[in-house]
C-alpha cells in the first residue's frame, strides 16, 4: 500500500477526507465521475476516503502506487455502491452503516502495470484437460484480493465511449459474489421491484439476463462468423452470465446514456439494484 495512505487518511478513530487537489485531479481525469451531481460526489469522496482506510494496495512489477492512482481506483470501485441502501443479506442498511460491507470478504488490491498472463486449465465434456493462457486486465478471487491493471485503470476515462471499465468490472464481481454464489445474481434487497419473496426475485433476474444473454451471445457469434455489426458490449461478456453481468454493469455506470438504448430490458433491473433511492429515468 502506498506508505502515505494511513497517515494522510487517518485522524483519531475516522479517515479524513480526500484531499481537494487529489480529488479534483480524480474528476478531472475520469469524466463519469465528474458527471454526478454535487451530492453525489460528496457521498463518492466519503465513501473513497472510508475505503482507502480499510483497503491495502500492493504494487507489482516494480509499480509503485501513488496516492493519485489510489484514489483513481477507490472511487471507480465506490461508485457502484453510491445508492445501495441494503446489506448482502437483503437487510437495510443501519445507522451509520456503510455499503462498504459488500466489499468486506478481502483487504488487498493488487495492481500490475499492464496486462498479465495467467495459465488456465478446463476439463470438457469427456474429461480431457485443455491448458491455455488467458490475458487478463483485471480479476477478482472469491474470498479474495482483487488484481488490476494500471494501464487499464488509467486509460477508463477514454475507454468510458466503449463502456469498459476494469474496476467497475471486478468490482461488479465482488458484488455478485458477495451470496457466495457468482452467477450473476447479487444478493437482491427484500421486496426488489415488487416480488414477494427472495426465489421470485431471483427468478425475475434471472430470466430477463438470462434472455439477454443468449441474444448478446447470438449477436457475437453472427459478428464473428458472418460478418454483422459487433454488439455495444465487451465481448467478453459471453464467457458466461456472471462476465456479462460484469460487462454490463462497467458500461452501465460510465455510460449510462448508451447503455439505456441498447439494453433498455437491463436498465430497469439495475436501477432497482443499484439506485433504488432515484428516479428511473434515463
Amino acid at each position: 500500500m502506498s506508505s502515505g495512505w494511513r497517515r494522510l487518511l487517518r485522524w483519531g478513530s475516522a479517515p479524513r477526507p480526500v484531499p481537494d487537489a487529489l480529488w479534483e485531479a480524480t474528476l478531472a481525469d475520469y469524466g463519469f465521475l465528474r458527471e454526478l451531481t454535487a451530492t453525489e460526489q460528496r457521498r463518492l469522496r466519503e465513501l473513497t476516503g472510508s475505503f482507502l482506510d480499510e483497503k491495502e494496495f500492493h504494487g507489482a512489477g516494480g509499480l509503485q502506487i501513488t496516492d493519485a492512482m489510489a484514489v483513481a481506483i477507490a472511487a471507480q470501485a465506490c461508485l457502484p455502491l453510491l445508492h445501495l441502501t441494503t446489506r448482502p443479506d437483503g437487510r437495510p442498511l443501519g445507522r451509520g452503516s456503510s455499503p462498504l460491507v459488500w466489499y468486506r470478504d478481502f483487504v488487498g488490491i493488487v495492481v500490475q502495470p499492464d496486462e498479465v498472463v495467467a495459465r488456465r486449465e478446463v476439463m470438457d465434456d469427456a474429461g480431457v484437460v485443455h491448458a491455455y493462457d488467458e490475458i487478463l486486465s483485471g480479476e477478482a478471487m472469491e474470498r479474495g484480493p482483487v488484481m488490476l491493471s494500471w494501464r487499464a485503470v488509467a486509460s477508463a476515462g477514454e475507454s468510458a465511449g466503449v463502456g469498459y471499465n476494469v474496476v467497475v468490472h471486478e468490482f461488479a464481481h465482488k458484488l455478485d459474489m458477495a451470496d457466495g454464489a457468482p452467477d450473476g445474481c447479487p444478493p437482491l434487497p427484500v421486496g426488489f421491484m415488487g416480488t414477494t419473496d427472495a426465489r421470485d426475485a431471483r427468478t425475475r433476474w434471472m430470466r430477463t439476463w438470462q434472455d439477454a444473454h443468449a441474444a448478446f451471445c447470438d449477436q457475437v457469434v453472427i459478428a464473428e462468423r458472418f460478418g454483422g455489426a459487433m454488439p455495444w458490449l465487451d465481448a467478453y461478456g459471453t464467457h458466461s452470465l456472471e462476465e456479462f453481468f460484469a460487462v454490463a454493469c462497467e458500461a452501465y455506470f460510465v455510460n449510462r446514456r448508451r447503455f439505456s438504448a441498447e439494453w433498455p430490458a437491463l436498465l430497469p433491473l439495475l436501477d432497482a439494484f443499484f439506485q433504488p433511492d432515484r428516479s428511473l429515468a434515463p
